[in-house]
């Protein structure tokens, strides 16, 4: 922890990401004064002020708190999200401040305690918070640091020691990196960031970089099939770590886990979907490596609530099932299809999707485009930029018009109102974007109907 040695500030530049605002708790359970800046106030911020931080939401050196103003005694993180030409961040900058990445931040803090490192283009926070919940639920001396809100916790960050740290190992910009992973998983290499990376190949090149960093291979877990060295994990099908005799009771999955060490039978788990199960195995898996009680295994599984915006329902009745979804990829789009299918295999299926970057849809348009004609309707709201300017005709329509059913265009202002239209039983509302901002008004006007 000699990163924070002297420090008596950290300033967040971005802190209500999702990844920051887990890091800002550490540090403020550490006792350092935490500041930061957001671009909006979110219920996440709201929450981050009521735990004693100090937010402001102007881009601007004038809303700097004077306890700041010592360079020696403050060390400022930001996130790659953060606009070049942030002033705060040029201002830290030019008056040299310690100015470092959030993934270096990361790497530093966990390098010294029993690091576990969850990686994959998909699965990353699931796999997390489910790694997290097992762990903490069988009292082990864990910090983890979740890229969603943990149900069980209402919280993206869970503290019950530091002898062992649980990190999502993000591979945007290639920050998975600068981790000292002691045991580690790979969830998934599907090509994603080509806006990053030139190639399919080299995202696959970064991964088993990643990779070469677990010294010891026998605690690399990976989706069976992946070019990779380690211990694969399956689901009915012969792998070191495998799910076996799945079956569907009381609307959730019960298994037998097979692992090199040991047998556990009829376990419990309530997320649906293979590929949250697949995570719930790897979860697992890693857990046994680390040391975790197995007799406490079976009742932290199944006691383990989700993420929320992954498979989240907001209502369940006879006539409407409301399900949110963070899915932003062709892959995660099927998915929730494969899941939603399997729990509701007669109903007519809604999916609202806000599509998550102009590059990715470029990329990615003919795979969206199949993977949202496996429902039976479709409504678009206009491509989430996120951190990217526009792209000359990639447009939700264009992605529209390449969906091979009846699809609308929709805007936020009309979303609720087309959704009553649709006579479908099942409506999800899907993407990565602000979506997430409109699902706890839609959920409320559909609660209030019949």
């Amino acid at each position: 922890m000699n990163i924070l040695k002297n420090i008596q500030t950290v300033y967040f530049v971005g802190i209500g990401g999702i990844g920051m605002s887990a890091l800002a708790r550490f540090v403020n359970l550490k006792g350092v004064n935490v500041c930061g800046y957001d671009k909006t106030e979110t219920l996440l911020t709201k929450e981050l002020v009521c735990e004693g931080m100090n937010i402001v939401y102007k881009d601007a050196v004038s809303e700097i708190p004077k306890n700041v103003l010592k360079a020696d005694e403050t060390l400022v993180i930001y996130t790659p999200a953060i606009p070049k030409n942030s002033e705060l961040l040029n201002h830290f900058i030019s008056e040299n401040f310690t100015v470092i990445k959030r993934a270096k931040f990361l790497g530093e803090i966990t390098k010294d305690t029993l690091c576990l490192a969850v990686a994959g283009t998909h699965g990353k926070t699931t796999t997390s918070a489910i790694l997290g919940h097992i762990m903490a639920h069988c009292n082990m001396p864990v910090t983890a640091f979740l890229g969603g809100i943990a149900e069980n916790y209402n919280s993206n960050f869970i503290s019950r020691g530091t002898e062992i740290s649980i990190v999502e190992a993000d591979e945007f910009d290639r920050s998975f990196l600068t981790l000292s992973p002691d045991i580690a998983c790979i969830t998934s290499m599907d090509a994603d960031h080509l806006d990053v990376y030139e190639s399919d190949a080299e995202i696959k090149k970064s991964f088993i970089e990643f990779s070469n960093l677990v010294k010891d291979r026998t605690k690399l877990l990976f989706k069976k099939g992946l070019p990779l060295k380690g211990q694969d994990v399956a689901i009915s099908e012969t792998a070191k770590f495998e799910g076996q005799n799945v079956r569907i009771e009381n609307g959730g999955y019960v298994f037998d886990l097979k692992t090199p060490s040991i047998t556990l039978e009829n376990l419990t788990f309530f997320l649906p979907g293979h590929h949250n199960l697949h995570n719930a195995i790897t979860a697992l898996g890693m857990s046994i490596l680390a040391g975790t009680p197995v007799n406490g295994l079976p009742e932290a599984l199944a006691t383990f609530k989700g993420v929320q915006r992954r498979f989240s329902f907001k209502i369940r009745r006879d006539n409407l099932v409301l399900i949110d979804d963070y899915a932003h990829h062709p892959t995660e789009l099927n998915a929730l299809f494969q899941a939603v299918k399997e729990m509701y295999p007669e109903d007519e299926k809604l999916i609202v999707f806000q599509p998550h970057l102009f590059s990715r849809t470029r990329d990615f348009g003919d795979g969206f485009a199949e993977s949202l004609s496996q429902f039976d309707e479709v409504l678009l709201l206009d491509i989430y930029p996120a951190r990217e300017e526009p792209i000359e005709g990639i447009t939700s329509q264009w992605l529209l018009e390449k969906v091979a059913l009846p699809g609308k265009l929709v805007s936020k202002s009309v979303l609720l109102s087309e959704i009553k239209k649709s006579q479908c039983r099942i409506k999800l509302l899907v993407g990565a974007g602000d979506i997430g901002a409109e699902v706890s008004v839609i959920t409320k006007a559909l609660e209030n109907e019949n």
